[in-house]
């Protein structure tokens, strides 16, 4: 679907912009524990940002086609990137802590996009 193509690549491109404004922009600006957990946000962007693309391709009718399953795990990857890496984007630039304690549903929601994917690939 070139909708989840899209995504994917868009949010590609934003955790390489991130990455680089963490490392560059933001080094002499957070503590070491909050560019960490900035890292951390960028790394699963992109992680899941390559999955959108992944699920984009398969869900091509040359390859699996569109499923349920497949649009399914992408809206999940694309909620948990902006839940998980949103909400350690925002910890990172504000330290509130409780923004950490919605991190979690975004990672709920990650788990759950994978398992979609595994089951449209049992299926397909």
């Amino acid at each position: 679907m070139p909708f989840f193509i899209v995504a994917g690549a868009v949010n590609a491109a934003i955790a390489v912009m991130l990455g680089a404004f963490g490392a560059h922009g933001l080094k002499d600006k957070l503590s070491e524990r909050y560019l960490e957990i900035w890292e951390t946000a960028v790394q699963y962007q992109m992680f899941h940002a390559l999955g959108l693309l992944a699920i984009g391709i398969l869900a091509s009718s040359s390859i699996w086609g569109a499923s349920p399953q497949l649009n399914w795990a992408g809206y999940l990857l694309l909620a948990g990137i902006i839940i998980f890496s949103g909400s350690l984007y925002a910890l990172s630039l504000s330290g509130v802590g409780v923004l950490g304690a919605i991190t979690p549903i975004g990672g709920v929601l990650f788990i759950a996009g994978w398992i979609l994917l595994i089951i449209a690939a049992v299926k397909g």
